[in-house]
């Protein structure tokens, strides 16, 4: 749920709906809502792992509306993507930045929303148990009390990697926990191990525990996907809007990529309360221009489907979804044109391993308007 400050805000909001205003005959919401899938920390309230943190914190998205009437606002949700889809559903956020579980859910729900760019992909998984356990290995994990943060994008990688081992949810005895609560009961032994993200590495740095299983071969499937998605309403009212932000985005994920500023970034990050030291940790051995990457490309797409049918058999939906007609890419791609950046990124194939056969992805049409139902 979202914190009593936010609600709050949201209650005064509600009554006020979207004011409208006109601007050379263009109808423009003069309030422009971001949902971002993280308590965040730090002051001014941030987050870190995506160019979106970067454009919160170089005031990108407020530059790109200078003189136009337009207020940025961004809000925090402690309670991840299942909270950003309850606002997104009651209309108290226009954009959100959340992993690819969530925005699955909420469209099988009936969520209509448009997938714009990617924001963070390839994000790690790791299991961390408190110093001193006698849990070494994840097959040790049998009949232990494991914290998995339920319905993120982190919970069905949790199962992939389970799977290794041969074993599922029902084996352990799971706790569902958000990343705080999930940090102090690792420190205070109240679980016998938890699945986390760059987070799990400032306790290990504070000697409180270790980390037994991390993907140092960045299998995709134990890869977690975040991405911008907008509500199919505001986009249709208000394409104008939607370009700035997705031009802004590309601008943070530019910056983000270059491997002159990959301390920078890093350093930036860490303004949200994550040390330095975690997301060197996360990203050691990972090309941060990969990750960073905004392209919808058949890694993204093939991952976001994969998980769309996983959430099905897993029962985590009920009904089944399918990603066509999802992915509006006309704006970053307009973006990237207008930028001189079309090439920039490696846009890779489905296995995220080898480059996109542009040959055969020219040969896919590009989705109807008819085709944007939700799934």
């Amino acid at each position: 749920m979202a914190n009593p400050t936010f609600r709050s805000r949201l209650r005064r909001l509600a009554p006020l709906g979207l004011a409208i205003t006109l601007a050379a005959g263009v109808a423009q919401a003069d309030v422009l809502r971001i949902g971002v899938a993280s308590a965040g920390g730090g002051d001014p309230v941030t987050f870190g792992g995506s160019s979106l943190g970067i454009a919160r914190n170089q005031q990108l998205v407020e530059k790109a509306f200078e003189g136009s009437g337009t207020e940025v606002q961004w809000f925090f949700f402690k309670g991840a993507g299942p909270a950003v889809n309850e606002a997104l559903s009651n209309q108290q956020i226009d954009f959100a930045y959340e992993g690819d579980l969530p925005q699955v859910v909420a469209r099988a729900n009936g969520l209509d929303t448009r997938l714009l760019a990617a924001i963070g992909t390839r994000a790690n998984v790791y299991v961390a148990v408190p110093k001193g356990s006698d849990i070494h290995t994840l097959a040790d994990l049998k009949g232990k009390k494991v914290a998995i943060f339920r319905g993120t994008n982190a919970h069905l990688v949790a199962i992939n990697v389970l799977g290794t081992e041969g074993l599922t949810e029902r084996d352990l005895k799971v706790i569902n926990l958000d990343t705080g609560s999930t940090l102090a009961a690792l420190a205070a032994k109240g679980v016998d191990a938890a699945f986390g993200g760059f987070e799990l590495f400032k306790l290990r740095d504070e000697g409180l525990v270790d980390v037994i299983y991390d993907n140092s071969q960045q299998d995709p499937r134990f890869t977690r996907q975040t991405a911008l998605v907008v509500r199919a309403a505001y986009e249709k009212d208000n394409p104008g809007n939607v370009q700035k932000v997705v031009d802004a985005l590309v601008d943070a994920a530019q910056w983000t990529s270059d491997p002159g500023n990959q301390q920078a970034v890093f350093q930036e990050w860490a303004k949200s309360g994550a040390p330095l030291a975690s997301w060197e940790a996360d990203y050691r051995g990972q090309s941060l221009k990969t990750r960073a990457s905004p392209l919808l490309d058949g890694f993204v797409r093939d991952r976001y489907q994969a998980v769309a049918d996983q959430a099905y058999q897993e029962k985590l939906i009920r009904r089944q979804v399918s990603t066509e007609g999802w992915f509006e890419p006309r704006y970053l791609d307009a973006a990237l044109k207008a930028k001189g950046l079309q090439g920039y990124w490696t846009a890779f194939g489905p296995d995220g391993k080898h480059a996109q056969d542009t040959a055969a992805t020219a040969a896919v049409p590009a989705p109807k308007e008819a085709s944007h139902e939700p799934g």
